[in-house]
This record gives C-alpha cells, structure tokens and sequence, in this order.
C-alpha cells in the first residue's frame, strides 16, 4: 500500500521529482528517462510505468533549459522503437510455446491464429493507435508477436508510432508547459492527461462489457 501511495505521489507531481532527478544526476538524466521509456513499452510486466504525462513534464523541462529537446525527442524515440522491437521478441519467442497445447484450457490456437490475422489486417494502426493508450501500448507489440505478424511490416509501423508518440508530448510539454495556467496547475495538467489516455480504454472495456451482458 505505501509503494502504491508512493508511486501515485511520483506520477501526480513529476515536475517536483523530475526536478530532484536532474539536478542529482545531470547527464545521467537521460539514461534513466530512456530506461523508464524502454521499460514502459518493452516489458509486459511495467505497464504502468509514466508513458504520455512523463514525456510532457520533461518536456516542459526542456522548454525550461533544464533538458536539451532535440536529445530527448531522439533518445526517447529510440528506446520506444527498441522497447516495441524487444516486446515484439518475447511474444514471438514465448508464441510456440504458450500455444504448444491446442486443447490448453486458457491459451488455444484458434486464438493465435485469429491474433494473426488480426493483425495482418489491422497491424498497422493498431501499433500506431496503442502507443497513445496507456497499458495497451505494453501489450500490443507482445501480442503481435504471439501473432506472428509480418517483421518488416511490424517495424515501419513501430518506428512511425515510436517517433509520433515521443514527438507529440515532448513538443506538447515544450510549447505549452510554460504558460502560465498549465505551470500554475501543473499537477492538474498532468492528472487530466492521464485520465484522457486511459479514457478511450475505459469506453472500450465499458462498451464490451455492456455488449457482453447484452448477449448473456
């Protein structure tokens, strides 16, 4: 309960402790943002991790001078692409296996098989959309693994994603983190972009649940 307490605390003021971070750590600020970044999008087991709210806070640093904006916007860029291609990694390696067993109560072929095509058919703008919705963008580049779906294909859409999501909240924060009614409300600012992220997964879980419940 007090890691919860803690990690709620770090998300809700990240301009306070993203503060304490570069001037402890300087230079190494970089490495450790690109670690939260890599971390975020390449483990399935750190999907909450700061995505859309970390990236706009570092980059009204940016804007601040604290940070320089064109290292961020390349680094981070990077460590999103690499953090899709390694999650990407797992789900194919961890594919064959998890579906060794057609008849395994929780995992079936029939759903790698219907992932597959899936993503064959939608692979594009669902790695593209997922980057800019928390938790999905975790899951997304695993379960196109699983998939199988086409390499090549599956890294143009991750570098273009990687790019987008990265260049959108950087520049966002860096242009518009300095005015005066987002750097007077800062936590608030931060707090409403969380909720709006996660807003387009809430509908959807709520619309399936109501269309499932429908059908009961």
């Amino acid at each position: 309960m007090e890691y919860l307490k803690e990690f709620i605390e770090i998300f809700l003021h990240l301009d306070k402790h993203l503060n304490l971070i570069i001037q402890g750590y300087g230079t190494w600020t970089y490495l450790i943002l690109f670690l939260i970044i890599f971390c975020e999008t390449g483990l399935v087991v750190t999907p909450i991790l700061p995505g859309d709210s970390l990236l706009f806070a570092i980059g009204n640093f940016a804007a601040m001078g604290s940070l320089r904006i064109e290292y961020l916007i390349i680094g981070l860029s990077v460590a999103a692409i690499l953090g899709d291609t390694l999650n990407y990694g797992i789900g194919h390696f961890m594919g064959p296996k998890v579906f060794q067993k057609a008849n395994s109560r929780i995992f079936k072929k029939e759903y790698l098989d219907k992932t597959h095509k899936f993503y064959e058919k939608y692979g594009g703008k669902t790695i593209i959309f997922a980057r800019f919705v928390p938790i999905v963008r975790t899951f997304a580049p695993f379960v196109a693994g699983i998939g199988a779906m086409n390499y090549g294909k599956f890294l143009l859409y991750n570098i273009a994603g990687g790019i987008a999501w990265i260049s959108l909240f950087v520049l966002a924060g860096y242009f518009f983190g300095g005015l005066p009614v987002v750097k007077n409300n800062f936590t608030i600012v931060i707090f409403a972009i969380i909720i709006v992220s996660i807003l387009p997964g809430l509908i959807e879980f709520l619309r399936h649940k109501r269309a499932n419940s429908r059908l009961g």
